[in-house]
């Protein structure tokens, strides 16, 4: 049976397979398109063990906020080609939607969760994985519930679903200050909420602070104690949430509502 270049379109469109593949499929199934979509989906599902060992530094973040329930999830594949892509956002948005719907916090427990078609999260992740070529997982889920919850996506290039993500939970509804400590906490990258001993215990073991080490070691300047003190509290500032900035910030925005907003003194958790 003969194909034309309009079959061969169709498909790449439906399978996100190369041009050469849909046509070597087309040629393998004497033309019926049926067929070859099978062809490529089988010979797709035989990559994905294959890919298992391949670096995911691409992908995006997406977030919803409803009221007093906020879910996140990063979605990671290879290459900005395949982040960019519809089928790769539309499969994002698959899962996130089962995360909302099923509320499950811990990703392990997710990726055996079955969404409404019957299959569990892993093997549509996995259906991704054939149809796009790519190694697709989800590397980390945030869910929040309880109060209200305030969303940030962030965008690190104009052409590429956002790469950052940021959920913060009040305990009172205060909309447009939820959102400010968000795009804060995304700009910034805050690990803790307030300056408390075993904070910096855990600042000590970062790998920033070694890396301010080495080029402090290498720029073979006196190294005082005043010096080492001065770079510490540098740091500390870069990665600290309450900072004086923000304080000032939040009360000009909505004073009276401070005294019930000030959180706890806890580690961050829900930033991507």
């Amino acid at each position: 049976m003969a194909y034309t270049a309009e079959d061969v379109k169709r498909l790449r469109e439906q399978t996100a397979a190369g041009m050469l593949d849909c046509k070597k499929a087309l040629d393998e199934a004497d033309g019926d398109y049926q067929k070859a979509v099978e062809i490529i989906r089988v010979k797709g599902q035989k990559g994905v063990t294959k890919r298992e060992g391949r670096a995911t530094s691409n992908g995006l973040v997406t977030a919803k906020a409803e009221g007093d329930l906020g879910v996140m999830l990063e979605l990671n594949c290879e290459t900005d080609f395949v982040a960019k892509g519809e089928k790769f956002q539309a499969l994002a948005d698959e899962l996130l939607n089962h995360l909302a719907a099923s509320k499950i916090g811990e990703l392990d427990k997710f990726l055996s969760s079955k969404l409404a078609s019957g299959k569990t999260v892993q093997e549509v992740v996995d259906e991704g994985n054939a149809m796009l070529g790519e190694k697709i997982e989800i590397k980390r889920i945030s869910v929040l519930t309880g109060s209200p919850v305030s969303l940030y996506l962030h965008k690190t290039s104009p052409d590429l679903p956002p790469q950052v993500g940021v959920l913060v939970q009040l305990k009172s509804a205060a909309e447009n200050v939820g959102k400010d400590i968000a795009q804060h906490i995304a700009a910034f990258a805050p690990l803790f909420v307030a300056e408390i001993k075993y904070q910096l215990m855990k600042l000590l073991k970062s790998a920033d602070w070694r890396r301010r080490q080495q080029r402090l070691k290498e720029s073979q300047k006196p190294q005082s104690p005043r010096l080492w003190r001065a770079v510490l509290l540098a740091l500390l500032k870069r990665y600290l949430f309450l900072s004086k900035h923000l304080l000032r910030m939040l009360k000009r925005l909505c004073n009276k509502f401070w005294m019930r907003l000030r959180p706890p003194c806890l580690p961050l958790i829900d930033s991507a």
